[in-house]
């Protein structure tokens, strides 16, 4: 089992930043990719961003030039640094990553518990 546990979020202005953290422990042999997704009320989740093991990122058009993520392989922990926030960042963020189980032979997804980021107009 891999635990995953959040933190940084809380409420900000508009323009504002927040960076968020996410740590992995556990049983773990080996981290995949690592990601950050949110809900906002009455949405479905959506991808965030994403880092793979290498590095790679992806991220959602609409925070694109604003947010950051970044990824401390030692510590097993992935990081996203949101800058000029906007109300319409208000969401629960939810951390995701792919750990290998050896029990499953394969990569398994963990979630963390959610941590809410309210941005204020």
């Amino acid at each position: 089992q891999v635990q995953l546990v959040e933190s940084g979020g809380g409420l900000v202005q508009a323009g504002g930043s927040l960076r968020l953290s996410c740590a992995a422990s556990g049983s773990i042999v080996s981290l995949n990719d690592m990601g950050w997704y949110r809900q906002a009320p009455g949405k479905q989740r959506e991808l965030v961003a994403k880092i793979t093991s290498g590095g790679n990122t992806n991220y959602v058009d609409s925070v694109k030039g604003r947010f950051t993520i970044s990824r401390d392989n030692a510590k097993n922990t992935v990081y996203l640094q949101m800058n000029s926030l906007k109300p319409e960042d208000t969401a629960v963020y939810y951390c995701n990553v792919e750990s290998y189980s050896l029990f499953m032979r394969g990569w398994y997804p963990y979630w963390g518990q959610g941590t809410q980021v309210t941005v204020s107009s």
